[in-house]
């Protein structure tokens, strides 16, 4: 009988070895080699079995696994599974199928080994045939359902997780994981609210997911909800709040982590990196050296390193080569697998100025993105030539970036004929695009042609972003076009979601607004925004202080104290001036020294200067003066120039001819041919009666070829500006030319340039 059981396994041995189904990988010498043992963790014996599995030799591999002893207390069919495992692991599949079939004896657990060797290698058919054919239990249905998981089939993992006779929690957590990560939240969420039991990985999975998919609010809900949390926890929370750009909320639960490793070092470095928070991605780095506990960085912590040195730009060079020498002498770029890390690199030195460090590294892993990279980089340094000719040698890999980024180093360089060139040619065309396109035109002062665009970017179907409004209310702010600013108020409400407003874009109309003289209309603004940052307070801050309302903008500078959010050196101009205006020299003291002493922040020149403002406005020319001479550096013609400007206001001032005559003195020291301050001097001199010395004055300017810069008003007229120049002889005729089309032209005596700007804008309302 035994005799008999012996011929059939051999017959069946020799039937296997040569069925085509089961293809077997030739095995080199080395395999088998002791440095190939040792590498794959392998045994002699053990790769020598392996090779006669490789090899079709299965009889004599099943004569090998006979001959193992036992092993103490581990039973043969145990040791066998473990090295079917081992085989599996190191990818050899194959041979893990025929060693499986060679067993002479298997267990569930055996099978399902060979189960789970097949999901890894992703070969679900297989898996398939062998689930219905093996004893099962909940661990072989939990490996079936991660299969159709990973193949992203939800609905089929759905159905055979209802068949399954029993469920533990890893069932329930791989069914959850795979619903999120087909994106079906609303049906993951049903079954995590259905589990019996659920640990920190089923809320942990939930959370990942959530952030995932535009759900930080639920993220959060589930967060404060948990009993137990561990580093996967926290570290989720941290990415997830960086990546809605709340960096301090990050930041607060970052410190608050009551355990760290790696992984939440480099997701709060990265945060800050993504957000442009350089200085302080590259500061929290040496703390993460500084803690003992942390674990060594990884790959993802200098890629993030690097683009946190290319965007502090040129002059943090000597930082980037340290990243870069990190790499080397780590190895980590014998391990960048999918050029993630070149590319940083490629990023930081094209960033940093250094191009020729850039392009080494881009020859060495030349693809699309790093040449979008190196494109960017000449065009940083001005060289459009080289950046150019990159551009028509990768024509075929050519993207929307990358011309994009031509486009817009065009316009930079002034020719916009060029830019609008490429711009018609590209096909598929995104608002980035046209923003950029906008925005070019509007910086080349062609302000009627940007709003043309967007009545054209509308008409192909395309919803402006944000930021294309952002330009153009900059636009309309900058030449006080109030009633472009009021048009683009009114496409932006009737475009643009009025339940989750965009922070920059309110930011940007009561900037306009306020620079339009509308206050009250930018005070509106910023009083209903749901949101403020910095930037909002400033501008409304500022606007108040311009149009001469200091009481208002020192209460609300209060207010924005009281709500902790930190002022910055431009929320101090703003009140200094204010003051300055308003002869709050006591109020504009104490906010300089609160400045430095309470929020550490350090006055620069025009700090300065606006308190010798303050202090010449209100007559004490003395005072300013003696301020200059304690400055903590070398006063320029700015500083000399303010002073001597503040005299010829204050001509009645028995101190300011001698005043004005030193900072005359020390301004054409350092500034001879400075035509404000010739006649700033002239005006003091005339102010006190001295028209032989305003005379020579005036004489000393012709012979040095002095010119004062004539003044300048201007009128918008079909959304382009006319400018007059003081004592331009052609200033009537343009009048003659302009007004009639301002103001006579329409029947029923309206403004014509209402009418222009209705024609070009009305599009925008559909």
């Amino acid at each position: 009988m035994r005799a008999l059981c012996v011929n059939k396994i051999c017959c069946f041995l020799s039937k296997l070895s040569l069925n085509s189904s089961i293809p077997c990988r030739r095995l080199s010498g080395n395999a088998i080699s002791n440095h190939g043992n040792r590498r794959r963790g392998f045994s002699n014996e053990e790769a020598l079995i392996l090779r006669r599995l490789s090899e079709g030799g299965l009889v004599h591999a099943r004569h090998l696994l006979d001959r193992i002893p036992q092993r103490g207390s581990i039973s043969r069919v145990i040791y066998w599974t473990s090295l079917l495992t081992k085989y599996a692991k190191a990818g050899y599949l194959d041979e893990a199928r025929a060693l499986f079939e060679v067993m002479p004896e298997r267990n569930i657990v055996t099978c399902n080994a060979m189960l789970t060797g097949y999901v890894k290698c992703r070969r679900v058919n297989e898996a398939w045939t062998l689930f219905r054919e093996m004893p099962k239990n909940v661990v072989s249905w939990t490996v079936m359902l991660t299969a159709l998981c990973d193949e992203g089939r939800s609905d089929d993992a759905v159905e055979l997780f209802d068949e399954m006779p029993e469920r533990n929690v890893v069932s329930w957590n791989t069914l959850v994981t795979g619903l999120i990560k087909s994106g079906d939240m609303e049906k993951a969420k049903q079954v995590f609210d259905a589990m019996p039991s659920r640990d920190v990985v089923s809320w942990n999975a939930m959370i990942k997911g959530f952030i995932e998919n535009d759900g930080l609010e639920e993220a959060k809900v589930l967060f404060e909800s948990m009993s137990e949390r561990n580093v996967v926890t926290w570290t989720s929370m941290v990415s997830g709040y960086c990546r809605y750009g709340d960096v301090d909320e990050a930041y607060r639960l970052f410190c608050e982590m009551p355990e760290r490793n790696v992984v939440s070092w480099t997701a709060m470095i990265s945060g800050f990196a993504w957000n442009e928070f350089y200085r302080e991605a590259l500061l929290l780095f040496l703390e993460m050296k500084k803690d003992v506990d942390a674990v060594s960085q990884n790959g993802e912590t200098l890629i993030s390193l690097a683009y946190a040195c290319g965007g502090l730009g040129v002059g943090f060079h000597r930082l980037g080569q340290q990243v870069h020498a990190q790499v080397m002498f780590n190895g980590w770029e014998s391990v960048d697998h999918d050029g993630r890390l070149a590319r940083s690199l490629v990023h930081m030195y094209a960033s940093s100025g250094l191009i020729a460090s850039a392009q080494s590294l881009f020859d060495e892993s030349f693809d699309l993105q790093s040449c979008n990279i190196m494109i960017k980089g000449y065009l940083r340094i001005g060289d459009l030539e080289r950046a150019n000719t990159l551009f028509k040698k990768v024509e075929s890999f050519q993207d929307r970036v990358s011309w994009t980024s031509m486009i817009k180093g065009y316009l930079d360089a002034g020719d916009v004929t060029r830019a609008f060139d490429m711009f018609q040619k590209l096909d598929d065309k995104d608002g980035v695009t046209w923003t950029v396109m906008i925005s070019g035109l509007v910086q080349n002062e062609l302000v009627a042609e940007a709003a043309s665009l967007l009545s054209d970017m509308v008409r192909h179907g395309l919803k402006p972003l944000d930021s294309t409004y952002s330009v153009l209310l900059s636009s309309a702010g900058a030449t006080s076009n109030l009633d472009q600013g009021k048009h683009l108020h009114c496409v932006i409400a009737k475009t643009t979601s009025c339940y989750d407003p965009d922070l920059i874009l309110q930011n940007s109309l009561v900037s306009m607004y306020a620079k339009c003289g509308a206050i009250d209309d930018a005070y509106e603004i910023f009083s209903n925004m749901v949101r403020r940052d910095t930037v909002s307070w400033n501008s409304v801050i500022m606007g108040l202080s311009h149009h001469g309302l200091a009481d208002k903008a020192l209460k609300l500078f209060k207010e924005m104290l009281d709500s902790e959010v930190k002022p910055n050196s431009v929320t101090f101009l703003a009140v200094l001036s204010a003051c300055s205006h308003s002869g709050l020299i006591t109020r504009g003291l104490e906010l300089f020294r609160a400045m430095k002493e309470t929020h550490s922040i350090q006055p620069g020149i025009e700090h300065y200067i606006s308190m010798i403002d303050l202090l010449g406005r209100a007559g004490k020319l003395k005072e300013a003066e003696e301020f200059i001479s304690t400055l903590p550096f070398t006063p320029d013609h700015t500083v000399y120039g303010a002073l001597l400007g503040l005299c010829g206001l204050n001509w009645r001032d028995e101190d300011a001819e001698g005043v004005a005559e030193r900072a005359a003195m020390r301004l054409l020291e350092l500034d001879p041919v400075n035509a404000p301050g010739h006649v700033a001097l002239c005006n003091v001199y005339a102010g006190f009666g001295r028209h032989e010395m305003e005379k020579e004055m005036r004489r000393e300017m012709g012979f040095k070829g002095v010119k004062k810069t004539p003044g300048c008003s201007w009128i918008v007229v079909n959304g382009r500006a006319n400018v007059f120049l003081s004592g331009d002889k052609s200033a009537c005729e343009k009048a003659q030319m302009v007004l009639p089309m301002f103001c006579g032209s329409s029947s029923n005596g309206d403004c014509m340039v209402e009418e222009e700007e209705d024609k070009q804008l009305t599009l925008l309302y559909h």
